[in-house]
């Protein structure tokens, strides 16, 4: 328990038997439950996280949870065979596998979800245990500072936020630590975000080191975030709609041995739809509130006139190619681009206005 919150923290979970066995042994003392989601899979992962899990019960017999894995449960002879590995990897393990504060409830999927898939079990089995008050997500792969999870939680305990995520890019020191095609692509993502969003002072949205209230939880339809790394753009859309204060918090990055599982020829469109999506999801629900809302009709405008701007252009080559060649399409096109863009910025401003309250920064 921190600060009189009960703290749950999900470890999502893909290949990671080099690193998954030390986040579990690290794990901070007030850390209440932990959930170990195993997203199917083909090394050690798994056995490490039942070991684990039987060390924190002091030596019951592990049982993953078959609603939650889609797995039949072992037989007696699996089982014992799975007790003799079980003392052999305990061996190899830091601390002989000792973990027991938290209690650890192992997971696993039937077939791979992806890394979203993985979050998502765990955010439901989390909201659906009525004692913890905090989620908090921690990826496998060593990348995150349980030292740092006290800073991530103290503005949710505290009341200034509902969710709070980790931001690597908050100072020199940070950026410079991350890779530079990394942290141009993640600043591309966060002004794409903010605008999808409404979280205008937001950076690092694909950071995955992020805490939530059980009543924020609870606010939002949880199973239907995606299956991909897109979740986290997903995921803020839905807490603007239902108006949640986000906290930023200052993280440093830390890179090791660990390689990124994100395959940018797919994650880039899937990425760019959900944005596109999800901002328009925003709208439709700020229309259905005031259908006169300025940020609404401003983007509305924007668009249409950026459509006639770009049919006056198309108009304005098909004549010079037929020798009707004038000034008058060229200007009226830039004159209409113009008006977009001015209209964009309007709703932008509006926008970043309405939501100030709902963005903290620490």
């Amino acid at each position: 328990m921190y600060r009189r919150h009960t703290i749950g923290v999900i470890v999502p979970a893909y290949n990671e038997e080099d690193h998954v066995g030390d986040v579990l042994a690290t794990m901070p003392d007030f850390v209440d439950r932990i959930y170990a989601v195993d997203d199917d899979s083909t090394d050690d992962t798994w056995r490490i996280i039942q070991t684990y899990a039987a060390a924190s019960r002091e030596g019951d017999r592990v049982e993953s949870d078959a609603l939650e894995s889609g797995r039949p449960e072992t037989g007696a002879s699996e089982n014992d065979a799975l007790e003799d590995e079980s003392e052999q990897l305990r061996a190899s393990l830091p601390d002989g596998g000792a973990v027991v504060d938290p209690e650890i409830v192992p997971i696993r999927h039937a077939e791979n979800q992806g890394a979203g898939g993985a979050l998502r079990t765990g955010y439901v089995r989390a909201r659906d245990d009525d004692d913890i008050d905090i989620t908090v997500t921690m990826d496998a792969d060593g990348q995150m500072d349980p030292d740092q999870l006290p800073t991530l939680l103290d503005p949710i305990v505290e009341g200034d936020a509902d969710y709070a995520k980790g931001n690597r890019l908050a100072d020199r020191a940070s950026r410079r630590e991350m890779p530079p095609f990394r942290l141009f692509g993640n600043w591309v993502l966060t002004q794409l975000t903010k605008i999808a969003s409404g979280y205008w002072r937001l950076q690092d949205p694909q950071n995955g080191y992020t805490a939530i209230s059980h009543d924020a939880l609870s606010a939002i339809d949880i199973e239907a975030l995606p299956d991909d790394h897109e979740y986290p753009n997903d995921l803020l859309v839905r807490l603007n709609i239902a108006e949640m204060r986000v906290a930023d918090v200052s993280m440093p990055a830390v890179y090791a041995d660990e390689e990124s599982t994100i395959e940018y020829k797919t994650f880039i469109p899937v990425t760019s739809i959900t944005l596109l999506r999800g901002f328009c999801q925003r709208m439709t629900a700020q229309f259905a509130v005031d259908r006169l809302h300025p940020t609404v009709l401003c983007y509305a405008a924007g668009m249409a006139v950026l459509a006639a701007a770009a049919a006056i252009a198309t108009l304005g080559g098909v004549n010079a190619v037929d020798g009707e060649a004038s000034v008058r399409e060229p200007t009226a096109a830039a004159f209409a681009f113009l008006t977009s863009v001015g209209l964009f910025l309007v709703a932008m401003r509006t926008d970043a206005r309405d939501n100030a309250e709902l963005g903290v920064r620490r």
